[in-house]
């Protein structure tokens, strides 16, 4: 019977790559399964354009959706004085990568920053907290709150 040594068993096939990547497919799975829904993330445009009126603020900032799913949308309970809705949506790490991949974002932080809103069901709704869950350092899901 052939053994290995521990430091061989570290540095073979079974690293930590494999078991975070796993819990990215999981947690898309488990996504889709629960009736994956889809959102849009609206990001401005960058290009303004040149004429005077657009420079003073006078032509509606274009904006692009990036679309992002499966999402689970889940309603959370508001104050009487708060906003009178709002939404928790669970997204997959695959979904934002893809997001992150098509528009030269480091991170997902960054995306969510620079985004003006989510668009879901025909509701725009204000980004109010965005929280990344981990495993083994890996980020399989992100927490977007959003308020209508």
């Amino acid at each position: 019977m052939w053994r290995r040594k521990w430091d061989e068993m570290q540095t073979g096939e079974m690293g930590t790559g494999v078991c975070g990547s796993a819990l990215v497919r999981a947690a898309d799975a488990m996504l889709h399964s629960l009736g994956g829904e889809e959102i849009s993330v609206l990001l401005p445009l960058q290009g303004m354009a040149s004429d005077p009126a657009a420079q003073l603020g006078l032509v509606d900032p274009a904006v692009e959706e990036v679309r992002v799913s499966p999402v689970i949308a889940r309603n959370l309970t508001t104050d009487n004085s708060g906003p009178r809705r709002r939404v928790e949506f669970l997204v997959p790490a695959s979904g934002i990568a893809q997001a992150l991949a098509a528009h030269d974002f480091a991170d997902a932080q960054e995306l969510m920053d620079a985004a003006m809103g989510i668009l879901y069901q025909g509701e725009l709704f204000h980004i109010e907290g965005f929280v990344t869950e981990f495993f083994g350092a890996t980020a399989y899901l992100y927490r977007v709150v959003g308020v209508d």
